[in-house]
């Protein structure tokens, strides 16, 4: 599928009348799978690849060229419209209008610039947050850099976290104004916040991970909330599933004793795209 097909895919979900949970992916297979279940978006988060790439926690010391690598991996090998969080877009305003130019040849079909303060500084408090203007910059540069009139950008704020509500109303105000496409709530935890922020703005609302009380797509949808992450069990069920396996064969385990707990053939065949490889085998290599 072309790239801008996908990102109009992604749009589709963003002007329908549902809120969709998003598959949370991280390399060529997860991605494949999760098309294959019928997912209509995938996530690739900021803290997951620095978990693939790396090995490293969610301190935003992965690249951009590296975060971008590893996005082309995932939408060389899967249709899925996909979504990654860019962070704060590794920089100043002109950073993030090289990410977004990064990101969107790499094959993204929407991104997230955040207005967290980003890594953290020394000394200073996590979490805190770029000023009001700083932000517009970021996002009006963010809007100018993309190519594709179709590719979606969208601004998070953090702003619920700290500022409360009250911050978070100017905030989401002031940023739809740059032309941005959606609006990324983080630290959304009350039905309250949610209505407020949907009283706030005209555009579209994804959420970050929400706890019980935000479970309700009805009432989600009902509040322009289009997209809501669940979080990125399949990465965190992926490491475990390796270290067990690795762990039972290191302490004198048999190979055939994993036979349940493996993928099977069949699982295979749509991870690794096999049937694709063997229709090309038998038409360019006979």
């Amino acid at each position: 599928m072309l790239l801008t097909e996908r990102r109009k895919q992604y749009r589709r979900v963003l002007e329908g009348g549902v809120c969709v949970h998003p598959a949370s992916v991280f390399d060529a297979m997860s991605a494949r799978m999760a098309e294959s279940l019928g997912f209509e978006v995938g996530m690739f988060a900021g803290s997951i690849a620095s978990g693939t790439v790396l090995g490293a926690p969610d301190l935003v010391v992965l690249t951009l060229t590296e975060f971008a690598e590893q996005i082309r991996r995932i939408a060389r090998g899967s249709d899925l419209p996909l979504m990654v969080d860019a962070d704060h877009g590794y920089g100043n305003a002109l950073n993030v209008m090289r990410t977004v130019e990064e990101l969107e040849t790499a094959g993204v079909a929407a991104l997230t610039i955040e207005d967290t303060v980003l890594p953290s500084p020394f000394g200073g408090q996590s979490d805190g947050l770029v000023s009001v203007e700083e932000m517009l910059g970021k996002l009006r540069g963010a809007v100018a850099a993309r190519q594709d009139p179709s590719l979606v950008v969208i601004g998070r704020t953090g702003a619920l976290r700290g500022g409360g509500i009250a911050e978070a109303e100017k905030r989401v105000r002031a940023y739809q104004e740059t032309g941005i496409d959606a609006i990324f709530l983080a630290g959304a935890s009350k039905r309250e916040e949610v209505e407020a922020m949907h009283r706030a703005t005209r555009l579209p609302l994804m959420l970050g991970g929400a706890p019980p009380a935000l479970s309700d797509r009805a009432f989600l949808a009902s509040q322009g909330v289009r997209i809501a992450l669940q979080g990125h069990h399949p990465f965190y069920a992926a490491a475990k599933a390796v270290y067990d396996t690795l762990k039972y064969l290191r302490e004198g385990g048999a190979p055939a004793g994993l036979k349940d707990r493996v993928a099977s053939e069949e699982l295979l065949k749509v991870a690794l795209r096999q049937d694709e490889y063997k229709r090309r085998q038998a038409t360019y290599l006979r």
